[in-house]
Order: C-alpha cells, then sequence, then structure tokens
C-alpha cells in the first residue's frame, strides 16, 4: 500500500478544506450575478448586497433586531443581506432567491415578536427595506404614498409637517415598520374613530412570487384583501402602501390616571370593562396593569394606568367622562390639550416636551429582551375573578405587564370578514402581555418565558374560546408552527392560523394557493396553499 508523504499529505488538505469556500464563493458569485442580470443596471444592486465577509455585514443584520432575545452569536445568519433602494433590486431578489433555493425573509423594522423577520434555520436571504422609506402626503386628497421600510413614526412625522388637522390610525410605538404593522391589522389609538391601519389602506405595491410588481388593480381584489391584515409576507414582498389620512381636531387631550389596590383599583378596572367599548368613539382609553413596589419594604401590589387619548378639548371631555365613567373622578388638572402629533409622542412615552424629531429615529431605546403574547376579551372580569388573577400577578419576583386595549366603535361596525382582521363586534378589548427581563442567557430566558405561560394559562376560563384568539401582529409561536416547506399542512396550520384569523383563514389559504402554490414565501407562521 502506497502512503502519501507528509507533503503531498498537506496539499491534499488544503485542496480539500477549500472545496467548501470555493464552492461557496461560486454560489455567491452566480447569486450577484443573478441579481445584476435582473435589477435595473442603472442602479448597480451590488453595492446594497452584503454577505458575511463584508465589513459591515454585522452592523447591518444587528441594526433591526430590536428583541435582544434574538441577538446570539449562535442563531443562523442569512447568506445575504440585501438593502434595495429601487423596486427592481426586490424583483431581482425574489427572482434569483427562488432560482437558487433561498428562503426569504423581509425585514421593515425588525419588530416581529419572534424573530422571524430575520431568522431562519435554512438558507436565506434578508431583504431589509430600511433604504426604501419615501413618504409622499397629499393632503389635498387625503392620501399618502409609504413605501414599506419607513417607520410609523416617520409617517406621522411626514403627516404633522404637511398638516396640523390630518393624522393617520396606527400604533403607539414609533419604531415600527410600516412593512409588517399595515399587513398585520394595526391597532391605535383611533381605532374606535376610524378603524386599524389595514382598514385605512387604499393601494399597495407587491412583488410577487414570479418577480412581477403588482398594484391593487393588477392584483385583484382577493389579494389585495389578504395582505390587509393577513401578513403580506405570505403572498409576496410589499415595496409600498396608499394610505387614507383621517381628520383630527387641532386640539385633542391625553391624560393618565394612576390607581393601586389599596385606591380601589379593582373595581375601577371592573366598571372600565362594562364601559370602555361603549365610550364616545373620539374617546380611547386603555389600560396599563403592572406589579410595582408597595408601601411598605418587601411588599407589592397591582398598579393601573388609566392611559386615554380623546380627540377634542378639555371642555368636551369632561362633561363625557363624568357622564360614562365617574368613578374615575377625573380632573381638569389630570388633562394636557395638546396636538395629535404632541399626543403621538405622549404614548410613546415622550413626556419632556421633545422635539417630533425623536420620530425619526428607527431603533428602541433601550432596546429589550421580551416575549409577549394576546388576548381578546369578550365579557367582563368580575371583581372575585380579577382579586384572583392579582394573586397570580403577585407570586414570586418576576413581574408581568398587561396592556389592556378597549375596541366597539369603528371596530364594532367592520364587518368580521371586511379584512383577514376578524376581532370585531363582541369583542370589548385586547390583551397584549408583555414579559421583559434584562438578564441575559437561555436559563434567563427560559424562566421569564415559563412565567408568561403559566399567566397565560391561567387566564383561559376569562378569554375567548373555540378558538382562543390572537392578533397576529402580537405573533406567538407557542400558538404552533408550520411543517418546513412544500410539507406545510393546512390542516395542521389551522391551529394557530383560526387563532389569528378565524373563518377568514381558509380565504387566506385559497388566496396563497392562487399566488403562491408552491409555497416559496414560507416561514414558520406563514399562510399554507390550501389542500384538503
Amino acid at each position: 500500500m502506497a502512503f502519501l508523504g507528509s507533503a503531498s499529505l498537506i496539499l491534499f488538505s488544503i485542496i480539500l478544506l477549500s472545496v467548501p469556500l470555493a464552492t461557496s464563493n461560486s454560489i455567491s458569485e452566480n447569486f450577484l450575478k443573478c441579481l445584476s442580470h435582473y435589477s435595473k443596471s442603472s442602479i448597480p444592486i451590488s453595492k446594497y448586497v452584503y454577505t458575511p465577509n463584508n465589513s459591515s455585514y454585522s452592523s447591518i443584520l444587528q441594526s433591526s433586531i430590536q428583541n435582544l432575545r434574538f441577538l446570539s452569536s449562535t442563531n443562523p445568519k442569512p447568506q445575504f443581506i440585501i438593502t434595495p433602494v429601487h423596486d427592481s433590486h426586490v424583483q431581482a431578489s425574489v427572482i434569483c432567491s427562488k432560482k437558487h433555493d433561498l428562503q426569504i425573509r423581509v425585514r421593515s423594522g425588525g419588530h416581529d415578536y419572534e424573530g422571524l423577520s430575520y431568522l431562519s434555520d435554512v438558507p436565506f436571504v434578508i431583504i431589509d427595506l430600511v433604504n426604501l422609506r419615501a413618504i409622499d402626503v397629499n393632503v389635498k386628497d387625503n392620501t399618502a404614498w409609504v413605501q414599506a421600510g419607513a417607520t410609523i413614526g416617520e409617517v406621522y412625522y411626514q403627516i404633522a409637517g404637511k398638516s396640523i388637522t390630518h393624522g393617520f390610525p396606527a400604533g403607539t410605538c414609533p419604531t415600527i415598520g410600516v412593512g409588517g404593522l399595515l399587513s398585520g391589522g394595526g391597532l391605535g389609538t383611533m381605532m374606535r374613530q376610524y378603524g386599524l391601519a389595514s382598514d385605512n389602506i387604499l393601494d399597495a405595491s407587491l412583488v410577487d412570487v414570479n418577480g412581477r410588481i403588482l398594484d391593487r388593480k393588477s392584483m385583484g381584489e382577493d389579494l389585495f384583501w389578504a395582505i390587509r391584515g393577513g401578513g403580506g409576507v405570505s403572498f409576496g414582498v410589499i415595496v409600498s402602501w396608499k394610505i387614507r389620512l383621517v381628520p383630527v381636531p387641532p386640539t385633542v387631550t391625553v391624560f393618565t390616571v394612576t390607581k393601586t389596590l389599596q385606591e380601589g383599583a379593582t373595581k375601577l378596572i371592573h366598571r372600565w370593562q362594562e364601559r370602555a367599548d361603549k365610550f364616545h368613539e373620539g374617546l380611547f382609553m386603555r389600560l396599563i396593569i403592572q406589579v410595582v413596589d408597595g408601601e411598605n419594604k418587601g411588599e407589592t401590589t397591582i398598579q393601573v394606568s388609566f392611559e386615554s387619548l380623546f380627540l377634542g378639548g378639555l371642555k368636551e371631555l369632561l362633561p363625557l367622562m363624568e357622564k360614562s365613567f365617574p368613578e374615575l373622578d377625573l380632573k381638569a388638572k389630570d388633562c394636557t390639550e395638546t396636538s395629535w402629533i404632541n399626543s403621538i409622542l405622549y404614548f410613546a412615552g415622550y413626556r419632556n416636551r421633545e422635539s417630533m424629531d425623536v420620530l425619526n429615529n428607527r431603533t428602541l431605546q433601550p432596546k429589550n429582551i421580551y416575549k409577549n403574547k394576546s388576548d381578546f376579551v369578550k365579557k367582563p372580569i368580575s371583581e372575585i375573578e380579577l382579586e384572583e388573577i392579582w394573586k397570580v400577578f403577585l407570586e414570586g419576583e418576576i413581574r408581568p405587564l398587561l396592556i389592556w386595549e378597549p375596541f366597539g366603535g369603528r371596530m364594532s361596525e367592520i364587518p368580521e370578514s371586511e379584512t383577514p382582521f376578524p376581532h370585531r363586534a363582541g369583542n370589548l378589548y385586547n390583551i397584549q402581555y408583555v414579559m421583559q427581563w434584562e438578564e441575559e442567557g437561555i436559563k434567563a430566558s427560559e424562566k421569564h418565558i415559563e412565567r408568561m405561560r403559566k399567566i397565560y394559562k391561567y387566564m383561559a376560563p376569562y378569554v375567548s374560546k373555540s378558538p382562543r384568539t390572537a392578533y397576529l401582529n402580537y405573533r406567538d409561536l407557542d400558538l404552533g408552527i408550520n411543517e418546513e416547506g412544500s410539507n406545510t399542512s393546512y390542516s395542521k396550520a389551522s391551529v394557530w392560523g383560526r387563532k389569528y384569523f378565524k373563518n377568514n383563514f381558509k380565504r387566506l389559504a385559497l388566496v396563497k394557493s392562487k399566488v403562491d402554490p408552491g409555497n416559496f414565501f414560507w416561514n414558520e407562521q406563514s399562510i399554507p396553499p390550501f389542500a384538503l
């Protein structure tokens, strides 16, 4: 038997080790050639494509990871990050990813609660829309075209720069990207007056699985219906939205009244449940419920903040409150008259006369580690039941936070099937469960997530049933996940799908069958093609 000499062995080892690198380089070169071929030559796409070999790759990847739970060196990384500056770059990204069997993850603001806009277990590409964030506001016809990479804060800023009597009914966190926010629904402080953000979409521009750019007319009403609340990434890459601006008065009123258990919080919360969905449509009053330190050392208690926006002045608000919620005993000193844009700052936590320029900040400050869940409530929880819930909340050292947002008004007038978002008449309010922590590591995450799951399980008797519904934009993989790729089962996906969409899930799957029958636009909770 002949043996390799030491020099030959070293050379053979070098050649063997270089094969994966050469293969990787070949894939990269072929993918880049494909991108250049299918994109607009006058705007070279190569400047906007990043691989792990680029010095700025890590900073771009991490820039929009808003949940530090997913900022780990062990998480799978994309083979390419593409930050398109032109629609043709998005078209090329879709075409070439499909040709090279690369999964696509689309990132607008990076707020997906489960990190699905930038994580995958298979080879993938991130299309980061950060450079596609132009906003064209037209106050004459009460509309705006907004590219999907813009944040809702940037949208608010641009609207306010053109008019003090125009607004848009969307969320309270200004760093959320409009690509995901609008395609998943978009709860906000004006939803009782004007509905969701997705209820105020007039048109859209979408790149489909074949790389075509479609608008409302060319995509058809079924697909246009699906992307307004059904999650756009299941059907294509949305590059822009046309939205309807809504009228807001020059003066609005905000207030926050805080009560603890010792100050009668339980009775007030119970009364709020009976009345909040029946308030004047221009009055939005949400609850923020949390565990806080008590008066004595070592004690804790429950605190509720009644946080409100009224679309009008103080002279109108006080009589309304006296009639509809006198138990809160609202006083003029509790209230602040301001502009609509300043109410946005107020709900975002900016209460020290900050400039509205902060709305152009695209990153949460500070970033957090968190796990959230959601529920919808159809009948008031009694005072006795609330007292039992508080006992669970006060257990141990890990402190949950709940946000209860009232429905009713316009939300009850829109039929369940009008858009994929079905949570309309009959829902008193929704609950967002928030668990945040600072301690890093897997054990800390497991401990806090387990606490969250225990609270969620305990709340089951008090919330919607058959199914226990949830809100897509508060994504929760505990509800269930898809099987990989073409193996995705419609019937199995229905387990989580009906929680988000109820009976609209089947229609969403039928649309998916028409526009993406091969299920290219897949993720752990994407809409599957319909199949019996």
